[in-house]
């Protein structure tokens, strides 16, 4: 089980408050307990039968007494619990900022449910430790060792007496608290999969509802959620028989003062005022010892949690700046050199690039052909370090990029992807998305290059057209287009295109091609596509075939040879031949 002194270094941020906190429990308590010290005193004092003005005394004592504790106690929790609020905050930002820096494999092999679960309902836990749990944690030690020590200077034999359930408690709570430790571990667990299952239905809504499945899925929700109602029941089964044990043991101690306490005033041992204090005291144990079990399921809980949290802290950073990393490069010029590179996913799988070299000089343009599944996209995602080679290198202006700090690489190379991503924005930031200080002048710039402005007309705010999740209210050439103006947006010295044109009619791309040849003047292109008009006017062409480079040249060349591409060519003829019959 992961430690939670692993958290230590939280505490110590706000150790200051925290400390401020701990003196006003301190501070509560000690008014708490003086209550039932005044009410022995008074009780002994109305059988003495001393005046009214004395008990009227004892009355605002303990009024004023209560009030104190009162306020101190509302002042533990702007303390403590702030403070609580304020590392939970800090947990999810670093949760939140570790999760930006892991690699793209990262999350290809886990959900964005589950993910999302961690971020929600884990660190949620977590937070109930540092705040309730550590409070009543130092309360209760406290007001346990105030009360037991008063309890023994008013009789020892009486307060052995009234301890003696405790044990029977702390073993009690000790093997529940491994049951619930467990429980809530398989709680966390299922409640990944039903968010999982909930983002991917959300994500998915045009594919149930194309297909008729919304029974299916509903269906299929209600087993997760069935199932994760059983294990809550689990839980809560366990938690239904702690408190009530708890009040049981509890009231044995009080029965025991009543009998033994009450034999020791029929023989003159002890006041009325003593046994009336040993109840209240017992009523001052109650909350601390129930909050015992209750803290002890917290932590469990949090420490369940907790382990699923370091689970992703402890997922090693692939791609990151490194030792090796030349600070003093803050730009590229764009002339890429591949030398003997090879790239694999999973150790155990076959490599899906293969000692590849190449050289793309700055200000030319490279396109890449080739059947799918060949190894298109994973020759690209490799310069800008998206993943790491597993041999050879990748230069870019003479320097491995491993070398070239890992923002001004990407920030230098700018990716149209094959899946096009736009977040619930207005249509504007999402083409300034990766500017700093964009401008309407670049905005305009961009759109028109991509041929997208002739579109923005039509919509109702123009530019500030608030786009659906994803970019749903955009058809398939519009997302594209939107993308690749968001991609020229950062003014970048190598651009990238991974069929990025496939939703765009061969006249809208005709044109934006056109106007790609001005803006990428002086700039390297890099473009996938499996239309042969699109890279037909390309300086260098290469053919992948299982992850090699079968065939290499210009357009007319390639045809000469009379290999893949040249049946992609043909193949691609005759599909135009038999739309225009049809």
């Amino acid at each position: 089980m992961v430690k939670l002194s692993s958290l230590n270094r939280y505490f110590k941020r706000y150790k200051g408050k925290l400390a401020l906190g701990i003196v006003f429990i301190l501070i509560s308590d000690i008014t708490q307990v003086y209550i039932p010290i005044l009410l022995k005193d008074s009780i002994d004092a109305i059988q003495n039968h001393l005046n009214y003005d004395l008990i009227v005394k004892y009355a605002i004592m303990i009024i004023g007494a209560a009030i104190i504790s009162g306020i101190f106690r509302f002042l533990i929790r702007e303390t403590i619990i702030v403070v609580s609020r304020k590392i939970e905050y800090d947990l999810r930002q670093d949760f939140w900022e570790h999760l930006l820096k892991l690699s793209y494999r990262f999350y290809q092999n886990n959900s964005t449910g589950n993910i999302m679960a961690h971020a929600t309902n884990d660190i949620a836990a977590v937070r109930m430790y540092i705040g309730p749990a550590v409070m009543y944690s130092i309360d209760t030690m406290i007001k346990f060792i105030i009360v037991i020590s008063i309890m023994i200077t008013l009789s020892p034999e009486l307060t052995l007496y009234t301890l003696l359930p405790l044990p029977i408690l702390s073993f009690l709570v000790y093997k529940l608290s491994k049951k619930i430790h467990k429980k809530f571990t398989l709680i966390q667990e299922k409640f990944s999969d039903l968010t999982a299952k909930a983002q991917e239905n959300f994500s998915g809504i045009r594919v149930i509802k194309s297909y008729v499945r919304e029974k299916y899925e509903i269906d299929e929700f209600a087993k997760l959620s069935d199932e994760y109602l059983k294990r809550n029941m689990d839980k809560i089964k366990i938690q239904a028989f702690f408190m009530p044990l708890l009040f049981l043991i509890t009231g044995l101690s009080i029965i025991l003062v009543i009998l033994v306490g009450g034999n020791m005033v029929i023989n003159h041992q002890l006041t009325l005022g003593d046994i009336i204090a040993f109840i209240a005291f017992l009523g001052l144990l109650i909350w601390p010892t129930i909050a015992f079990g209750w803290v002890a399921n917290i932590i469990q809980q949090a420490g369940a949690s907790l382990k699923r949290l370091q689970k992703i802290y402890d997922e090693e950073i692939e791609i990151k700046d490194s030792p090796e990393t030349d600070a003093s490069i803050q730009s590229i010029n764009g002339t890429i050199r591949f030398e003997n590179v090879s790239f694999q996913y999973n150790k155990d799988q076959e490599p899906v690039i293969k000692n590849i070299n190449i050289e793309v000089p700055q200000g030319t343009t490279l396109a890449i052909v080739g059947h799918t599944g060949v190894g298109k996209s994973s020759f690209v995602n490799l310069m800008p370090r998206l993943y790491d080679t597993t041999s050879g290198r990748i230069l870019i202006d003479d320097k491995d990029i491993k070398t070239i700090p890992l923002s001004v690489l990407r920030r230098n190379i700018g990716i149209v992807p094959q899946e096009t991503f736009l977040f619930s924005d207005t249509l504007k930031n999402n083409i300034l998305y990766g500017v700093e200080n964009g401008n309407d002048e670049l905005l305009y710039n961009v759109a028109e290059i991509s041929q997208l402005s002739k579109d923005v007309n039509d919509f109702p705010k123009k530019f500030e057209t608030i786009l659906g999740e994803r970019g749903i209210t955009l058809s398939g050439g519009q997302k594209q287009r939107t993308c690749l103006a968001r991609a020229l947006a950062i003014d970048p010295k190598i651009l990238i295109l991974d069929d990025s044109l496939s939703a765009v009619d061969t006249k809208t791309e005709e044109e934006i091609l056109k106007n790609l040849k001005t803006f990428m003047r002086n700039r390297t292109s890099i473009i996938i596509s499996h239309r042969i008009s699109t890279v037909k006017d390309a300086d260098n062409i290469i053919v992948l075939d299982d992850g090699i480079i079968k065939e290499e040249g210009k357009h007319e060349q390639l045809l000469e040879l009379g290999g893949i591409y040249y049946e992609l060519y043909n193949k691609q003829l005759l599909e135009e031949e038999l739309e225009e019959i049809s």
